[in-house]
């Protein structure tokens, strides 16, 4: 941690030590033997003193190095400032009986060096609170720095969580498509190149337009197509205005992706996945027809997409399983209001 400087206002040093000078001769203004000359040389000194005792405290307090922060008082510090006080307040003592030699110099003496340790003391109690307060405020925002630095790494993270189950089963598709001469080939190549190149520009941003959402996905369903030959089947029931509206990138692909991956999916049984709206919500449905010893899912996915919703817009998404259905609502995220 970098050590935190205490700064104290040369103005709040001044004007505190001036008000110090004069409070120490109120007694004398009090006293029926009221003199003048004594009661300003009395306020010059006090007032000179709390003047070098404010920058002497500062000094040390500033001086306080060490990689281990202090919670409690330095008491070699107290003492060294102790010290430098009591040295000062005799040479005062010893200054003010020169200009005022009248005075019995003993008794003045010792109330000098008593009003001089109390200043010490508030002066250095002060200035100790306020650098521990500097310091704990600075380590505050070191952890809030740490904090956001964190989240966005995990951010970051999340973004290229990209399967690379996906690719491999790809390439197996294209392989099998080039062996028997189907002429989707070439159109097979194009999306799969348009994927990761959607991949590519988009795993960037933190949010894009549902329309460019939408291509993502129609290169993915073409190669899920390609591969599953009719096993599934998918609505799109969105508005052209809910497709101005924005999303995280690859929400809706890994959503299918998941659609396809926990199901059934074939000729005989095709998987139906519908997309469409709900009042403020997108919503990814999919018929259950879960794979025979299918393990129970780890939920990446859905942690994956909810993070990124909490992370960006502070907003959750709903995630609905009446055993008939199962349904993932996204909130609507307006570009004039959100991004």
């Amino acid at each position: 941690m970098k050590k935190t400087k205490l700064h104290i206002s040369h103005v709040t040093i001044w004007i505190s030590s001036l008000i110090l000078g004069l409070l120490s001769s109120v007694p004398q203004l009090a006293s029926h033997q009221f003199n003048p000359a004594e009661a300003i040389v009395n306020a010059v000194l006090t007032s000179s003193f709390a003047v070098l005792m404010w920058y002497f405290n500062i000094y040390i307090l500033s001086r306080k190095t060490g990689h281990k922060r202090q919670q409690s008082i330095s008491y070699s510090g107290l003492l060294r400032s102790l010290l430098f006080g009591l040295i000062v307040m005799f040479a005062l003592a010893w200054v003010q009986q020169l200009i005022l030699s009248h005075i019995n110099f003993g008794p003045t003496m010792l109330m000098v060096e008593v009003r001089g340790i109390l200043i010490n003391l508030v002066f250095y109690m002060f200035l100790n609170l306020l650098q521990q307060n500097y310091e704990n405020q600075h380590v505050n925002m070191e952890l809030e720095c740490m904090k956001g630095d964190n989240l966005a790494a995990q951010y970051e993270m999340l973004k290229q969580q990209i399967n690379p189950h996906f690719l491999f089963n790809s390439l197996n598709t294209l392989k099998a498509m080039v062996e028997t001469g189907d002429e989707d080939s070439v159109d097979f190549i194009l999306k799969l190149s348009n994927f990761y190149r959607f991949t590519l520009e988009s795993r960037k941003l933190d949010l894009i337009h549902l329309y460019e959402e939408m291509e993502i996905l129609n290169a993915y369903l073409f190669l899920q197509r390609a591969r599953f030959d009719g096993g599934f089947t998918f609505t799109n029931n969105l508005t052209d205005r809910t497709l101005k509206t924005l999303v995280p990138p690859f929400t809706l692909q890994l959503l299918i992706e998941n659609c396809i991956k926990h199901n059934i999916v074939s000729l005989q049984h095709p998987l139906q996945i519908r997309l469409y709206e709900d009042g403020e919500y997108i919503v990814v449905e999919n018929m259950l027809q879960v794979k025979k010893g299918e393990v129970s899912s780890t939920g990446v996915g859905l942690k994956n997409i909810g993070l990124r919703y909490g992370h960006l817009l502070e907003k959750e998404i709903e995630i609905i399983n009446d055993e008939k259905f199962f349904k993932v609502k996204l909130p609507l995220i307006y570009e004039h209001y959100n991004y």
